[in-house]
Parts: structure tokens; C-alpha cells; sequence
């Protein structure tokens, strides 16, 4: 190209011009030709021909475009920040294993309200999980449903986790429970006819916003109890040594990237979601005793992620778990369109048991900011985006499921 574009040039040139170019020797001296140039202001100065044929090709040279760097296997870490907001979070999966009935978590709270619950039957007859709310306000009290699914009762623990997750993340909810004063209802009316069967899992993830205080109540009772009677006569059942309950102020984590991600410039890139490194666990409160308990996982924690992007080209995002069997959902909002939900795996129930562990070597590279992308790696396709437009995505740890996981994103041309 450039040779083709002297030539051109050259084309151009007056003969006298380029015999003038010429160089001769004199008793060993290189000889130079000039020519005088009239300046704008009516002067003249003489001009090295050379020097105006070089100035003429690089006004025409005009600074090439970025190459495009194709991606390779090794991927960087981009650096992300977050910050908690909403309300608050009631989280009951402790005990986990149930082995009589009782109250399994209880707080009294309004306003913006998530429960999620989580909670297996391990008695040898058939079983209820129920979520009440009992008015603790001095008049009517309105409760507004928002959002929320469960999972039917079953031994296949990723079914229950990834149903909850496809319901929650599905579409809204618009439901009003109207509650008297000291009145008591179900959170969900269903609840009083599903049965766990001995060894069956249960779970479910509901917002709420309650105008007034609400006693929550997650209980195990009978296959033939009353939910709403028992949840004020049963005593509260103790913790397992996992912990996992308690109440959590901020029910939400906005993250987002420190910097742009140019796809082109920046190849792949990745980060981390609940690992407690880059991304900490949440810490609270257990309302039945006041101690301190945190939340391992980020479970029922809602993520609203994003990574400004541009350029001209187009992004694939992936979720890749990295410890362990996965399932579950997450929304994708790409500028005005959306949010759509996607399975995470789509096409099977779960993905994550095949990965192999991650050596001593890969350990340290990812403690610097590096992975390298190996083909056993299992991914869950979460789409291609252009780049010149925002994408958000919605993500919460699904119940059942081994975190952390990565959001990796990689250039397409």
C-alpha cells in the first residue's frame, strides 16, 4: 500500500521537480538541489525537494486503525467495586436438615423485604414449610408481594434451587395481603397443601414491602397442622454449625467495573462474584439469639452488575462456576431491551462437576489477576452484545449451588 502510494505521488511531480531530486558528487561532496518556495506572505525561501515530497506523503499518511488483538486463552481480572442498598434480608437455611418441628428463623420487620428460605425435611413422616406473617402494627397493616417463586419439594436438590431462581427471575408478582390488627396469614396460601415428603428439600425467595411492622415466621410443622396456630406456639429450633440464618440490612449489591472494557484492546476479561475475596460475604444478625452470623455464599443477596463497554465490536458474556455442581438463572438487560432470563446452564438442569480443581499454580496466577481459559472449563452462554451499549445483569447465588462463580467476557469480531 505504501509503495503504491509514492508512486502516486510521484506521478504528480513536474520532471524538472524530480531531476531537481537528483543528488550529484563534487570532489566528494553530496549536492542537495533547492527550490524556492513562495511563502504566504509574498518571501520566498528554498526548499530541500526531498523534504517537501516526504511532507507531502505524510500529510496523506493518516494513522492506521487500532488492530484488532485476537483473544487468546489467558484472561485478566477486571478490577470491580460494589455497594449494598434495599432493605433487609431474612435468610433461614439453618437448620438446614430439619429434624422436628419449629420455628426455623423469626424477625419482626417492614418496609423493602426478601425471605428466602431453605430447608429440608429429615424426619420420617411427611412435613409442611410455611412462611407467616403475623401484623404487629396497631391497625391495618397492607403487605405488597413484588416478586418471589419456589421450588416444588423434591430430592433433587439443583431442581429445587434452579426452579426458584427461573420463577424469581421470570416475571413480577403483584400480590396484597391485607392483615387486621394481631391478624396472621400464610405468606403464600399454597403453602398450607404442599408436603415434603421424608428426605425432600423445599425452597423458596419472596419480596415484599410491608407498610407497617411484620413478624416473619418460617417454620416446620405437620403434614396436618395450621401453620398460622402453630407458628405461635412452637419454640424456636437452634442453629446447625453452619449458621446459616440471620437478618441482613442492605437485601441488595450494585457492582460495577472500576474502568471501560474495550474488547479490542483488553481481549478476554473476567471477575469474580461471591468468592469473599474481591466480592465479600455479607455479615448480620441472628434475630433468635443477637449473635453475629455471615452469610457464606451471598445467598439471597440480589446482584446488579455492569461493565461499561465500548468500541465497535461485540461482547459474549459467560458464567463459569468454579466451585463446584451449579444451577440456577440470571436476568440480561441490554440497553433498552429486556431484561430476559436465562437458565444457567441452559439445555441441562445443572453443569460445574466436570471441572477439575484448580492446581497450586493456577491458585497463585488467579490471586495476581490471571487466568488462563482451559477447555474443560464449563460455561453457560449468557449472550452477545455490541459493545456501545450498557448491558446489566442480574444475578443472586442460587440455593444448592457451590460458589464462586465468573463473569467472563469475551471480544467477537
Amino acid at each position: 500500500m505504501r509503495k503504491t502510494l509514492i508512486t502516486a505521488l510521484l506521478c504528480c511531480i513536474p520532471v524538472t521537480a524530480m531531476a531537481s531530486d537528483r543528488t550529484t558528487s563534487h570532489k566528494g561532496t553530496t549536492v542537495v538541489h533547492m527550490e524556492s518556495v513562495k511563502e504566504n506572505n509574498g518571501t520566498t525561501k528554498n526548499v530541500n525537494i526531498k523534504e517537501r515530497i516526504q511532507a507531502i506523503l505524510n500529510s496523506q499518511n493518516k494513522p492506521a486503525p487500532k488492530a484488532w488483538v485476537k483473544p487468546s486463552n489467558v484472561m485478566h481480572e477486571i478490577p470491580m467495586v460494589s455497594k449494598d442498598e434495599g432493605g433487609t434480608l431474612l435468610f433461614s437455611d439453618s437448620p438446614e436438615y430439619v429434624e422436628q418441628n419449629g420455628i426455623l428463623y423469626q424477625d419482626t420487620v417492614s418496609g423493602d423485604v426478601r425471605v428466602l428460605y431453605y430447608h429440608l425435611n429429615n424426619t420420617s413422616e411427611p412435613k409442611k414449610i410455611a412462611v407467616v406473617l403475623e401484623n404487629k402494627y396497631e391497625g391495618t397493616n397492607t403487605i405488597h408481594i413484588t416478586r418471589g417463586g419456589s421450588g416444588a419439594p423434591s430430592d433433587h436438590y439443583m431442581k429445587v434451587g434452579k426452579a426458584v431462581q427461573m420463577q424469581y427471575f421470570g416475571q413480577s408478582m403483584d400480590q396484597k395481603i391485607v392483615l387486621g390488627e394481631g391478624v396472621a396469614k400464610l405468606l403464600q396460601e399454597d403453602m398450607n397443601t404442599t408436603l415434603l415428603q421424608p428426605g425432600d428439600l423445599v425452597s423458596g425467595m419472596y419480596d415484599f414491602y410491608a407498610d407497617h411492622p411484620v413478624k416473619v415466621s418460617v417454620l416446620m410443622l405437620d403434614a396436618y397442622g395450621d401453620p398460622v396456630t402453630e407458628s405461635r406456639s412452637l419454640p424456636v429450633l437452634p442453629k446447625d454449625a453452619v449458621c446459616l440464618r440471620g437478618t441482613f440490612t442492605g437485601m441488595n449489591r450494585v457492582m460495577t467495573s472500576t474502568r471501560e472494557y474495550h474488547p479490542e484492546v483488553d481481549g478476554i476479561m473476567y471477575f469474580p462474584v461471591a468468592d469473599d475475596k474481591r466480592d465479600k460475604y455479607r455479615q448480620g444478625i441472628d434475630a433468635t439469639d443477637g449473635s453475629v452470623v455471615k452469610d457464606e455464599g451471598n445467598y439471597g443477596i440480589v446482584y446488579r452488575i455492569q461493565v461499561p463497554t465500548a468500541g465497535d465490536c461485540k461482547v459474549q458474556y459467560y458464567l463459569c462456576p468454579l466451585g463446584g455442581v451449579y444451577a440456577g438463572a440470571v436476568r440480561m438487560k441490554y440497553g433498552e431491551v429486556g431484561p430476559d432470563m436465562l437458565p444457567t446452564p441452559q439445555g441441562q438442569v445443572y453443569f460445574g462437576d466436570k471441572t477439575p480443581a484448580e492446581t497450586q499454580e493456577q491458585e497463585e496466577l488467579r490471586e495476581k489477576g490471571i487466568v488462563v481459559l482451559t477447555k474443560s472449563a464449563e460455561l453457560a452462554d449468557l449472550g452477545v452484545y455490541r459493545a456501545d451499549k450498557s448491558v446489566w445483569i442480574e444475578y443472586s447465588p442460587p440455593g444448592a449451588s457451590n460458589l464462586p462463580i465468573s463473569i467472563i467476557m469475551v471480544p467477537v469480531q
